[in-house]
């Protein structure tokens, strides 16, 4: 159980880390950002596919998750379920950072504020997803 959650926390910190470093790296860039900017044709199509990404990626991530659980993980013994949660928690956080990734891209080629919130969004939406002990004893059905 110890192993498991140092593992999904690992996950969880990098997952933000690669955020940060993101974001860090966009803005001391020598290069420039906003190549985009003035092209209002692929603003629009940039910040539609980003807001699609999140409005499709959030729900499934944390919904898909929770049918998951209740399908597939409860429905094993405990060693298997828990390297089944290990997966789907690592499944939902690429669902997550795909909006993420879209949204920064977003933002720094075209200025677009749109693809922020959208990453902001996503980024929010992990917080909910950070497992504690409790919650994954309560999520695997274990009893102390």
């Amino acid at each position: 159980m110890k192993r498991l959650l140092e593992q999904l926390k690992m996950y969880y910190g990098f997952f933000w880390a690669a955020a940060i470093v993101i974001v860090l790296m966009r803005e001391f860039s020598e290069d420039g950002n906003g190549h985009l900017a003035d092209n209002v044709r692929v603003t629009f199509y940039m910040e539609t596919i980003t807001i699609l990404l999140t409005v499709i990626s959030v729900p499934l991530a944390l919904k898909l998750f929770a049918w998951v659980l209740q399908k597939r993980i409860n429905q094993v013994e405990l060693q298997q379920a828990m390297q089944e949660y290990r997966k789907w928690s690592l499944v939902r956080l690429i669902l997550l950072f795909v909006p993420v990734l879209a949204g920064l891209a977003t933002y720094y080629f075209t200025f677009s504020t749109t693809g922020a919130l959208c990453a902001a969004i996503a980024l929010t939406a992990s917080l909910f997803c950070v497992p504690t002990e409790e919650s994954v004893k309560r999520e695997l059905k274990i009893v102390d």
